[in-house]
């Protein structure tokens, strides 16, 4: 499984940017996938996740009702929405996937791993 994330940049505090991750597999619809970030001298932190038919979603406390996460089973491919973004939120931004569709909080959870994506908010 190969995940490709695009999406990130620089922004200005308030802004917003949206996160896209597209997955080379053709079962999309049985993976559970996830959003982490990681910022400098940090450790990963989870940030959302998504069940296999979208109907359900996890938030980290940080990004409760700023971010919103989705997915389109028929492209492939899981969003992050991110609004109201804060300098805080300044990090690599990775997705993740696992295959029997769990979507839990832990990076453990996930053996697919995008490459990032860099999201820079100013002050």
């Amino acid at each position: 499984v190969q995940l490709q994330a695009s999406g990130g940049g620089l922004v200005t505090a308030g802004g917003s940017l949206r996160l896209s991750c597209a997955a080379s597999v053709r079962t999309f619809r049985t993976y559970g996938m996830a959003w982490f970030r990681q910022a400098p001298g940090k450790e990963r932190e989870f940030v959302a996740s998504i069940s296999v038919t979208g109907v359900s979603t996890l938030y980290g406390d940080s990004v409760k009702g700023r971010y919103t996460i989705s997915r389109d089973n028929a492209r492939n491919t899981v969003y992050l929405q991110m609004n109201s973004l804060k300098p805080e939120d300044t990090a690599v931004y990775y997705c993740a996937a696992r295959r029997d569709g769990d979507y839990g909080y832990s990076p453990n959870l996930y053996p697919y791993w995008g490459q990032g994506t860099l999201v820079t908010v100013s002050s």
